[in-house]
This record gives structure tokens, C-alpha cells and sequence, in this order.
């Protein structure tokens, strides 16, 4: 049985994504106590269905860096075999102050009847990622692409692997390691989120 996260927000499991209650289909909910039950096929995920915000780190040889930035994801689902995923990013200062909007990214995590994951993801920048992740195990999904497609303005990107895990009694932490403007596989972004909706 899946309790909820001790140091969750108090609010979570009363928030959720906002809501379109004039769709003529069930809306997305990053909320499991609201809107359409988490497909069977979907149960892997579970843990993930929410909104999370943290803070990160980015990394790379050819960026200026250390960076911290903000971060939020979004987990929901509307009752089909898949999870709805958005990410959207924001540049900090040494206070912690934002600067900026930065990364952004969007797209839909695919459980298959088998227990492995297929992950489409968009970014902004023009990037399109599909990954593939075996059978997780309720505390962590790692996943690796098996194909980068982008646009003539986007960086050169290769390849790129993710860790997203449970932490700290229901945190939820995570690495992205890639291969891009002609570098070697190497770790490039992390971050530390908790969930304030779900």
C-alpha cells in the first residue's frame, strides 16, 4: 500500500492542476482523490501523479555554469494508459531569486502491458526525445533515449539518460546525464522537488 509522503504540503491532497470542467471529455488530474481512476496499465506511476516544485542544478563544459534554477512538474492523467508530463524551469540567483524563465518541456509517459516505459518528451528549444525505462518499481524509473530528433536551431543533442526516484520519505529527486555539443554522456541536470498538489 502507497501511504502519502510524510513531509508533503499539508494542502496537496486537496490541490490539484487547474481545472476545464466545460471539456466534453475528463480533464487531466495531477490529483489520484479527483476526475477519472489511474489506468491499471498506469499503477507503475503512481507514485509520480502530482505537482512537484523544487530547485535543481545545471551543469555542462560549454555552459558558463554552475546555474540553480526552479522547477515544477506536473504528473496527471485522464483515466487512458498514459501519463500526462510538463516541466517548466526558471533561472535563480545566489539568493535564490528569479531571474528567468528557462527550460521548458512537454510530452507523455507510455506504460506498457509488459511493465516497460515508453517516454515521448518536447522541448521548447526544438528538441524531440523518445526514451525507453524498464519495469520500475514504484520507487525509481530510469529511462534512456533511443531517439533525438531536432530542429536546424537546436543544440546538437545525442543522447541523454534520466533517474527519477523517492526520496527523503517522498521527495522526488532526479538526474538528467547528456550527450550533446559534442561532449560525452555526463551529468547535466538535477534537481530536488516536493509535492504540493495530489
Amino acid at each position: 500500500m502507497i501511504t502519502g509522503p510524510a513531509n508533503a504540503a499539508p494542502d496537496s491532497p486537496q490541490r490539484n492542476r487547474p481545472q476545464w470542467d466545460d471539456l466534453p471529455v475528463p480533464d487531466d488530474t495531477a490529483n489520484l482523490r479527483q476526475g477519472p481512476d489511474l489506468h491499471e496499465q498506469c499503477l507503475g506511476l503512481l507514485p509520480l501523479i502530482g505537482v512537484w516544485r523544487g530547485t535543481g542544478e545545471v551543469v555542462y563544459p560549454t555552459i558558463d555554469g554552475p546555474f540553480h534554477f526552479g522547477q515544477q512538474l506536473v504528473f496527471a492523467h485522464d483515466g487512458r494508459p498514459f501519463v500526462s508530463y510538463e516541466a517548466r524551469a526558471w533561472l535563480l540567483d545566489e539568493d535564490g531569486k528569479v531571474i528567468r524563465p528557462a527550460a521548458r518541456e512537454t510530452g507523455f509517459w507510455r506504460p506498457q502491458p509488459d511493465g516497460s516505459l515508453e517516454v515521448l518528451i518536447a522541448h521548447a528549444t526544438g528538441i524531440i526525445e523518445v526514451w525507453f525505462g524498464e519495469k520500475g518499481d514504484l520507487r525509481s524509473w530510469q529511462i534512456e533515449t533511443d531517439a533525438v530528433m531536432r530542429t536546424p536551431s537546436a543544440k546538437e543533442v545525442v543522447g541523454a539518460k534520466r533517474l527519477y526516484g523517492l526520496v527523503n520519505q517522498g521527495d522526488l529527486a532526479y538526474v538528467d546525464e547528456r550527450a550533446m555539443q559534442g561532449q560525452p554522456m555526463q551529468p547535466h541536470m538535477s534537481a530536488l522537488l516536493q509535492r504540493v498538489a495530489g
